[in-house]
């Protein structure tokens, strides 16, 4: 699955909180993921993998499969204190020109990433060395659950210092166009704020009672 450079840009200008509530509220990756550098924001589809716990084999073997732009969402069975990911893994995502990282996981050499072009999303940093299992099973796009959310290869994966959604191929379309409605009716409201209207009369809250 692609997505036209002007879906991605439009994407990543409304970001990912407006995106989840004009979507219904749903794909919000856990709150714990964030990027290494709070400026870092990413957009494009993902391309999924499931790791064993405390190993990275199939992180190696994925950038190979995955194609330029593709995003990497990484499940990594519960372990999330490891760092699967680093300088070596980030200099060849970077050379194969993918779109970034999301992963349910540590990484580290994080003041380097922090400096680096590829955006990376993850649990924070984590020191713990991970091993290479070459029998134990993985896989690659096919569905993951990150929290209580399935990624299915090819959703647009749209990150920021808020955090990352997952929206499903079919619906990316209309998501984006109520997203840019939220975006105007926001920006309308803050107005009226400024002007001196109080959000319990924009919202018909009432004034409630003192407690």
């Amino acid at each position: 699955m692609t997505f036209d450079r002007s879906v991605l840009t439009r994407a990543a200008r409304l970001g990912a909180a407006t995106l989840h509530e004009s979507a219904g509220r749903i794909g919000a990756l856990p709150a714990r993921i964030k990027p290494v550098a709070s400026e870092m924001r990413l957009a494009g589809p993902a391309f999924t993998v499931q790791v064993p716990q405390g190993d990275n084999l199939w992180l190696h073997r994925a950038l190979y499969a995955a194609r330029p732009g593709n995003v990497l969402v990484v499940s990594t069975s519960g372990g999330i204190e490891w760092g699967y990911w680093g300088d070596i893994l980030n200099a060849a995502a970077m050379q194969c020109g993918l779109g970034g990282l999301v992963i349910d996981g540590g990484v580290r050499d994080t003041a380097n990433l922090a400096e680096q072009a590829f955006p990376v999303f993850s649990n924070g940093a984590c020191i713990r060395g991970t091993i290479k299992g070459f029998e134990t099973p993985a896989w690659m796009a096919l569905p993951i659950r990150i929290g209580d959310v399935v990624v299915e290869p090819g959703d647009l994966i749209v990150g920021d210092r808020d955090g990352v959604v997952a929206i499903p191929t079919d619906s990316v379309a209309a998501v984006l166009d109520k997203a840019q409605e939220r975006e105007a009716d926001e920006a309308a409201k803050i107005a009226r704020i400024a002007a001196g209207e109080r959000t319990i009369d924009i919202y018909g809250f009432g004034a409630g009672r003192a407690a």
